[in-house]
């Protein structure tokens, strides 16, 4: 009997012991997106729109986006969106927005649409005015292209870049502040490239 019990205080030591293990891991920085889940094909409302571009026939409504998990050194967060297929390969810019405050874990969808005081954009250089969302615009006929949206925490008070600046700018402004990132994929093609093989040898 007492071997018993003591087996019994053994195991659930070790249950608590395990417990406890799991409570110290580090809690990893993560993204998501109620708009759709990772690696998934984006809805057209979220595609590009333009009377410049024949190829943004979207709605052009911003993606909802989550984090959670940031550092406590985080003052604010810094948003890319890139399309690494875009420009034959070249990669394109379609959305920069930094000076996001710390209290801030998500923004709603069609949120990046409009100028706010909890967002700073950047000039990805499309036709979007202020720096606002600019969806997928790919070209007709091509296999799904994929939409790279990375959150950056950051050390940066939230009012310690200027507006308009592009990616190269800011990534070069966030050497040495960028405290750890995640990325939430999207991939988009027009309706009639959706029917084709998604493999991209």
């Amino acid at each position: 009997m007492k071997f018993r019990i003591l087996t019994t205080l053994a195991a659930v030591a070790a249950l608590a012991t395990a417990g406890h293990a799991d409570d110290m891991k580090p809690k990893l920085f993560t993204v998501t997106s109620s708009s759709g889940k990772d690696n998934a094909m984006m809805a057209s409302k979220y595609a590009g729109k333009g009377a410049t571009n024949p190829n943004c026939d979207g709605q052009n409504v911003s993606p909802q986006l989550s984090w959670s998990n940031a550092p406590a050194a985080t003052k604010s967060f810094a948003i890319l969106m890139i399309d690494p297929d875009g420009a034959n390969g070249l990669g394109s810019v379609n959305w920069i927005a930094y000076g996001i405050p710390a209290s801030r874990t998500s923004l709603k969808k069609g949120e990046a649409n409009l100028p706010s005081t909890d967002i700073v954009y950047g000039d990805a250089q499309n036709d979007m005015p202020n720096g606002l969302y600019l969806g997928p615009c790919p070209p007709y006929g091509q296999l799904p292209h994929h939409y790279i949206i990375t959150v950056i925490a950051t050390d940066l008070a939230p009012d310690a870049l200027q507006p308009g600046l592009t990616r190269d700018a800011l990534v070069a402004a966030l050497k040495g502040h960028a405290l750890v990132s995640a990325s939430h994929i999207a991939r988009y093609a027009h309706p009639a490239a959706n029917t084709m093989p998604s493999d991209r040898m």
